[in-house]
């Protein structure tokens, strides 16, 4: 069987699961054969070079059309384009694989969630929270799952980035409440917060999010139009964004993002400290992870590129690193396994929902000027 995929959206994930999708085949042997079907956006001339280039076979402007036609439906629009074609897709039994963050606002995301469970789990809707799929992050997941850390006291996470800090940088929807729905917070805080809850969630020790403080901050409040720098668009969302966790247990959590740390291109970091060992990742760093164990004098760093570390075996020889592409490519493995399956899939949009429950409450604390329950 041949899983015909549409994918809504052709530029920054488009590319990215296009890609992905690509390399499949050619080095994952027991990935399910699918068709790069049909490419959905709203410019035609732009939207036919874009499915040239990115080996689709067709192209529409329609997603309604394209929703009840195929096998599998990608939606990697922007935020405000996630809820109505996921929704009308699960509506039709077809399978949603929908980029992060799963809504712009909760009550969409809500929705979201509503329909995913109506369509039932033989009818997988995955969230892409692609850093789960970073090989140093499952070997991390085994350590904490296996109590090697002991009592998990202080969870860290944080994502800098530096792409807006020149002011005249141009305005794109990102920057927009309407269209995005946050800014570092959704856009970089989301993938924060699902690690946080992937890694330490389902350990017994750590418990679940208890309650949160949130601050948001906006740096420029308006940024001018690409080409025109006599017109101008206000920026409606935070350009930046910190956060304190209290977990159930009594654990302690450091949640920040910002897309105005000058010199940091991507860095994305976690760090998990217990009662026997602590543990540290870098996206930066994407192969190694750092181990500290009880009785250590310092961290170890373990490059995690042997052949029985997670998707290695399917890859190159020890040693000869991967890339923060090869993500997706484990990524879309795992989802279209799961379509082709008809099983359930993880991350999924209950996933993506409890992420948005955070960043709502993160959002809801700096409103208030007060800590926030999280129910």
């Amino acid at each position: 069987m041949t899983l015909d995929v549409g994918v809504l959206g052709y530029r920054f994930m488009g590319k990215a699961h296009a890609n992905a999708m690509a390399r499949l085949p050619m080095f994952f042997s027991d990935a399910p054969a699918i068709e790069r079907s049909v490419l959905v956006g709203r410019n035609e001339e732009t939207l036919r070079e874009a499915a040239d280039r990115l080996g689709f076979d067709s192209i529409s402007t329609d997603w309604e059309a394209v929703v009840d036609d195929v096998d599998v439906f990608y939606n990697l629009g922007p935020n405000h384009v996630h809820p109505e074609p996921s929704i009308a897709a699960l509506e039709a039994g077809t399978p949603v694989f929908c980029e992060k963050p799963l809504a712009p606002t909760l009550e969409e995301a809500e929705r979201m969630a509503e329909a995913a469970a109506d369509a039932g789990d033989d009818v997988p809707a995955g969230s892409a929270f692609n850093y789960r799929f970073v090989p140093a992050i499952q070997y991390a997941k085994g350590l904490l799952d296996a109590g090697e850390l002991g009592e998990i006291r202080h969870v860290r996470g944080r994502y800098l980035q530096d792409w807006l800090v020149d002011p005249e940088a141009p305005w794109s929807w990102r920057n927009d409440a309407d269209l995005a729905g946050a800014g570092a917070l959704g856009d970089l805080g989301s993938h924060t917060v699902d690690l946080v809850r992937f890694l330490v969630g389902g350990v017994d020790l750590a418990g679940d999010i208890e309650r949160i403080s949130g601050h948001l901050q906006t740096f420029v409040d308006e940024r001018p139009v690409d080409g025109d720098s006599d017109e101008t668009r206000p920026v409606t969302v935070d350009d930046a964004y910190s956060a304190q966790l209290e977990f159930e247990n009594g654990a302690m959590g450091t949640l920040e993002a910002t897309r105005y740390a000058t010199g940091h291109k991507n860095d994305h970091t976690i760090e998990i400290h217990g009662s026997e060992g602590s543990l540290r990742f870098s996206l930066e760093r994407l192969n190694e992870l750092e181990v500290l164990r009880d009785g250590d004098r310092g961290y170890e760093t373990i490059l995690v590129t042997d052949e029985d570390d997670p998707y290695l075996d399917h890859w190159w020889p020890p040693g000869h690193v991967l890339g923060w592409e090869h993500t997706f490519v484990h990524e879309n493995y795992e989802f279209l396994s799961a379509v082709e399956d008809g099983r359930s899939f993880e991350p999924n949009f209950d996933d993506g929902l409890a992420a948005q429950r955070v960043l709502a409450a993160i959002e809801e604390s700096d409103e208030r000027g007060e800590w926030v329950s999280l129910e």
